[in-house]
């Protein structure tokens, strides 16, 4: 008997609260690339509140991702993320 890994199915919405700071950079990056091989054009990342060190770190990756065209606090939430992706493919 194997156990196959089923990997959750990806929505519009990364919430980085399960994770460790020094984990949020490569998986933003992972989650931005495959969002956007999906077809996503906007997406959510949920980094908290806190003291804005996981906030600091998402942004730091979203400032350079050739993959997004913007992103900003979510309705004025600073536990928020959305992020507007290219539309190129």
């Amino acid at each position: 008997m194997t156990d196959d890994l089923v990997a959750p199915a990806l929505t519009a919405e990364l919430d980085l609260h399960t994770f460790q700071p020094r984990e949020v950079a490569d998986l933003v990056e992972e989650y931005v690339i495959a969002a956007h091989a999906a077809g996503f054009t906007v997406v959510r990342i949920v980094h908290g509140k806190g003291v804005g060190t996981l906030r600091r770190i998402v942004h730091g990756v979203l400032e350079k991702h050739a993959l997004v065209s913007g992103y900003r606090s979510d309705d004025g939430n600073w536990g928020a993320t959305v992020v507007a992706l290219t539309r190129d493919r």
